[in-house]
Parts: structure tokens; C-alpha cells; sequence
């Protein structure tokens, strides 16, 4: 609940900055990107002309967290960090920089919780296997229940006194013919 009113006030303040943006475009932008998308938010933006790099630049967010929203990739998030980080990637990717070695530096940089899929290693070995092993706690937990409930029901017999009784209530209940 937490997580999402943050993920919430992130977007809601980056929208927010997007707007004042589109009124006065960064000096480096200039004129021509007001000119050719009037209304169009900074996260709208591709961050380069040739598609084929913006494809690279997503295929990498796309393996990347959202710091600020943590439940979804960069690519999606509309967070300032999210636009900043796939800066850094096309920055990267610009430089000649390989997939994983972005992925390694991010890694070094914001450690294991930045990747969307982490890699299965000591340290997040629970990660991987704690829902398979909640799964088989909560599979003992129901068996046992089930267990005792068949034994107490097993154990339950009914007194003669209310044996006779339950025989009565049932006569009553039942139409004679």
C-alpha cells in the first residue's frame, strides 16, 4: 500500500514537472521540439531519432526495476529516476557499452533489487525459492487442519440420550405418508 501511494506521488510530481516543461522547453531542446509534438510530455519522447536504438534502450529498461515505483520496469515508469535511468542506458549504448555490461553497472550501482528478474545466486536464493517453500508450509499447514478436523469429528459420538433425540427431530421434520 505503501509502495503504491509512493509510486502514486512520484508520477503525480513528475506529471506535474512534465507540464511546466511543455510550457518552456529546456534550452537544450530549443524550439523544434515544441514545434513538432505541442503538448507532448519529456516520458513521451523517444530519446533518439533511430528506432532501432530506442528498441536497444527499451529491450535494457525492460530488465530494470523502477527504484521509485518497484513494481514495474523503467520502460513503463513515468518516475524522474525511470527517464534518468534510460538516459544512462542510451547514454551507454551510444558509448558502444554491450546489455549486460549496463546491467552490471546498474547492479554495482543500485545492487541486485534494480534488476526486474534478479539473477539466482546465495544471496537471493530465498528470493527464488521462498514462495515455493511458502507454498509448502501453507499445503502442511491446510493437511493438518484437515487432519485434526476428520479426528475431532471421528471423536465426536453422540450420547444415546442424543442419538434418541436426533431421531425425534428427523421424524418430526419428515412428512408421513
Amino acid at each position: 500500500m505503501l509502495r503504491a501511494l509512493l509510486c502514486a506521488l512520484a508520477c503525480a510530481a513528475t506529471l506535474g514537472q512534465a507540464q511546466a516543461q511543455t510550457a518552456a522547453p529546456p534550452p537544450s531542446q530549443g524550439a523544434s521540439a515544441t514545434a513538432s509534438a505541442p503538448g507532448a510530455t519529456r516520458e513521451a519522447q523517444p530519446l533518439s531519432a533511430d528506432p532501432a536504438m530506442e528498441a536497444r534502450v527499451m529491450a535494457v529498461a525492460e530488465e530494470l526495476r523502477c527504484l521509485v515505483c518497484q513494481n514495474e520496469t523503467i520502460a513503463a515508469s513515468h518516475a524522474d529516476l525511470a527517464v534518468d535511468l534510460r538516459k544512462q542506458i542510451w547514454i551507454k549504448l551510444s558509448e558502444g557499452q554491450s546489455q549486460r555490461q549496463i546491467l552490471d553497472f546498474m547492479v554495482e550501482r543500485y545492487g541486485d533489487f534494480v534488476l526486474y528478474r534478479p539473477r539466482l545466486k546465495a544471496t537471493t536464493v530465498m528470493l527464488w525459492a521462498g514462495p515455493f517453500a511458502l507454498l509448502l508450509v501453507a499445503i502442511g499447514v491446510l493437511a493438518l487442519n484437515i487432519r485434526k478436523r476428520r479426528q475431532s469429528v471421528a471423536q465426536a459420538e453422540l450420547s444415546p440420550a442424543q442419538a434418541q433425540r436426533a431421531r425425534e427431530l428427523l421424524e418430526e421434520r419428515t412428512p408421513k405418508k
